[in-house]
C-alpha cells in the first residue's frame, strides 16, 4: 500500500484522470442518446408500433444498448461532481472534507458498476459499433480507477488515528 504521504499525490493523479474519464463517457454516451433521438421510429395516425418494440429504442447496438447508455450518463454526471467534491478534498485534506468526497466517490463508483454490468452484457450480446464499444471501455475501467480513488483516499488517514 501507499505511504501516508504519498496517498494525497496519488488521489490528485487518479482524480484527475477519472474527470477525463467521466467526461469522454458523458460525452459518447450523449452522442448515443442524441442518435436514438434523431432516429426515431416514426408512425403515422393508426399505424401501429412494431412488434419488438422498446421503450428506450436505440437504431444502433442491440437490446442492452439503451439501458447501458443511458446508465452510463448518469455514472458520467454523477461522477464528473464527485469529481469537484474530491478536488475540494484533496486541497483541504482534512477528516471533514474526507466525508463528502467518500460519499460522492462512492455514490458515482455504484452507479459506475451498474453501467458496467450492463456494458458486460451489452458486450455478450454483440452487435454494436465502435463508438459504444468506447463507452463500455470506459466504464469498466473507471469502475476499477474509481475504487482505486476510493481507497486512496482513504488510505491517506489510516497513519494519522
Amino acid at each position: 500500500m501507499a505511504q501516508v504521504g504519498a496517498a494525497k499525490p496519488l488521489a490528485g493523479l487518479m482524480l484527475a484522470l477519472n474527470l477525463c474519464m467521466y467526461i469522454i463517457v458523458c460525452g459518447t454516451a450523449g452522442w448515443a442518446i442524441n442518435q436514438a433521438i434523431e432516429h426515431d421510429i416514426v408512425t403515422g395516425v393508426g399505424i401501429p408500433l412494431p412488434n419488438p418494440f422498446w421503450a428506450v429504442y436505440f437504431p444502433m447496438g442491440n437490446a442492452a444498448t439503451g439501458f447501458m447508455v443511458i446508465f452510463a450518463l448518469i455514472a458520467g454526471v454523477v461522477g464528473a461532481g464527485s469529481c469537484l467534491s474530491g478536488l475540494h478534498h484533496i486541497m483541504l485534506w482534512t477528516d471533514h472534507s474526507l466525508h463528502s468526497a467518500a460519499s460522492a466517490a462512492m455514490t458515482a463508483w455504484a452507479l459506475t458498476l451498474l453501467a458496467m454490468g450492463l456494458a458486460c452484457k451489452e458486450i455478450h450480446m454483440h452487435g454494436r459499433n465502435s463508438r459504444l464499444k468506447t463507452v463500455e471501455a470506459f466504464v469498466i475501467i473507471l469502475s476499477a480507477t474509481q475504487f482505486f480513488y476510493i481507497v486512496l483516499i482513504h488510505s491517506g488517514f489510516v497513519g494519522k488515528r
